[in-house]
């Protein structure tokens, strides 16, 4: 009995110590847990107060440059007003100063215009200097040549006399030279008409129409006159030039009628087959 009582005691104990195991070991693992939880709670803790503190450094610099702009901002409105205050003072300035160089450039303007008219009194004064030093040195070689020259008739009847001996070129120089020396008397309408003369034997009919010419307008009077219109319509015929040289010798039939040149302008006339008169404009 007793046995059995003890062996029944025993076996209580043992579920009782069965028993007991687990809880302890359930009890320890949420002691861990808890303790797990507890630092961990401590680490967010520690992160919020490390971010609260960083937020707060991070707050003041943000106010820091809020400030630093604020004053950037309020400098850069007084400079802007310095500026302007500046332009406006200094516009009145500009616009005087601006006043004063355009009168300056008036005035130079002036100048330069007064420069300009002087300088061309000066030029002319120069040219006219010139002109009379010119003059009187072709004077003073006009009176060598003349003091040099042959008397105006010995001059002349030898040229006469070399163009009739067929001397052309003998003939032109003394002609020339009788001009050159003696261009103010009758025999220089002579000395024009025979070098006419000369360039028209040669058929050089371009140069002798203004030899011609010479003679018809500056000793319309003059002996030579009749012959040196004559002249002037045949070589303007040569040349080609049949209307011009139709008139002048139907010029000269009107003021020569009677003369030899007259009959040879009739006769070359009749030649080219055309009237002696020149027709009359039917008026319209």
């Amino acid at each position: 009995m007793n046995i059995q009582r003890s062996t029944l005691v025993f076996a209580l104990l043992a579920v009782l110590v069965a028993g007991v195991q687990p809880a302890w070991s359930v009890s320890k693992e949420i002691i861990q847990l808890q303790t797990q939880v507890q630092a961990l709670q401590d680490q967010m803790t520690q992160m919020q107060q490390s971010f609260n503190e960083r937020m707060g450094v991070m707050k003041s610099l943000m106010d820091q440059n809020t400030d630093s702009m604020n004053k950037v901002a309020a400098a850069i409105t007084s400079l802007q007003g310095s500026l302007e205050k500046l332009q406006t003072d200094n516009s009145g300035k500009t616009d005087q100063l601006s006043g004063q160089i355009q009168a300056l450039n008036d005035s130079v303007d002036e100048l330069k215009a007064r420069l300009a008219k002087v300088a061309k009194q000066l030029d002319d004064m120069q040219a006219a200097q010139q002109n009379l030093a010119a003059a009187q040195a072709a004077q003073q070689a006009q009176q060598q040549a003349l003091a040099q020259a042959p008397p105006p008739d010995v001059l002349y009847n030898n040229a006469l006399r070399d163009y009739n001996a067929g001397k052309n070129e003998l003939a032109t120089q003394e002609f020339s030279d009788y001009i050159k020396f003696y261009p103010n008397t009758d025999l220089a309408g002579n000395s024009y008409f025979y070098l006419a003369e000369l360039a028209f034997r040669q058929a050089n009919y371009q140069q002798a129409v203004p030899y011609y010419d010479q003679v018809l307008q500056n000793f319309p009077t003059g002996n030579k006159a009749a012959s040196a219109a004559l002249k002037k319509g045949l070589a303007l015929i040569e040349l080609g030039k049949n209307e011009d040289g139709i008139a002048e010798l139907r010029h000269v039939v009107q003021r020569y009628p009677r003369t030899n040149e007259g009959l040879q302008a009739r006769d070359k006339l009749r030649k080219l087959g055309v009237p002696i008169a020149a027709p009359k404009q039917q008026s319209q």
